[in-house]
């Protein structure tokens, strides 16, 4: 069994990151509107240059966590490629990222 990740907008807006791992109990972590536009803003400031997780983290200053959660879905999403460690955005990332958010929104 592998393990299962999907992600959705829970109604106070945060972007949830649900997973069954293919051991242990499945869990949920979260990332505030705030934070996720945060990480998307520095993913697409450091762009070319290329980023790692602690490099969002500190520049955008959001929690671990958060951060882990927006930089999980940006990946998964398309908005950023990986080679090795490090992440690559460009420009027109925030709104790439903003359109996908608002997709996975429920209808308020």
């Amino acid at each position: 069994m592998q393990r299962d990740e999907s992600f959705s907008v829970d109604r106070a807006g945060a972007l949830v990151r649900s997973v069954t791992p293919a051991r242990g109990s499945p869990y949920e972590h979260r990332c505030q509107l705030w934070a996720f536009e945060n990480v998307c803003h520095a993913a697409e400031e450091f762009g070319d240059k290329g980023f790692t997780l602690e490099d969002l983290i500190e520049w955008a200053s959001v929690p671990h966590t958060q951060a882990a959660v927006a930089l999980a879905f940006l990946k998964e999403r398309g908005c950023v490629t990986t080679e090795g460690r490090r992440s690559y955005g460009g420009g027109g990332l925030h709104a790439d990222a903003m359109t996908e958010y608002h997709a996975l929104r429920p209808p308020q």
